[in-house]
């Protein structure tokens, strides 16, 4: 698996937010801002779009700051989830009716641990 697999199982590397940002993009940012927004029925400010992704320190989008399942994973010193002695948890399982393409990331690379 290429790229940078957050603990939730979302490629960084392809995420829109982290393209935004090692772009410099403003005009995508709030683009994706607009998108989540009426996406998730909730007011994402452009601010908070800024990320250099979940697995290295610089800028974190406003969600990665209160992202439960990236603490836990923080935490419990993983890579990713995948590498959880607890995988699949209710938390990440719940995560992946939000987001299911994500499962396949984790579950391959659990295949190849």
């Amino acid at each position: 698996m290429e790229g940078m697999i957050a603990y939730c199982g979302i490629n960084c590397t392809e995420c829109p937010a982290r393209i935004t940002t090692q772009a410099k993009d403003a005009v995508a940012a709030q683009a994706i801002a607009d998108q989540w927004s009426k996406a998730y029925n909730i007011k994402v400010m452009v601010d908070n779009i800024w990320c250099d992704g979940c697995l290295v320190e610089g800028k974190k989008c406003a969600h990665c700051h209160e992202c439960e399942i990236r603490a836990c994973g923080m935490g419990k010193g993983v890579a990713n989830c995948a590498h959880c002695a607890d995988y699949p948890c209710d938390q990440l399982n719940k995560f992946f009716t939000l987001a299911p393409g994500v499962k396949k990331n984790l579950d391959e690379i659990k295949q190849n641990l």
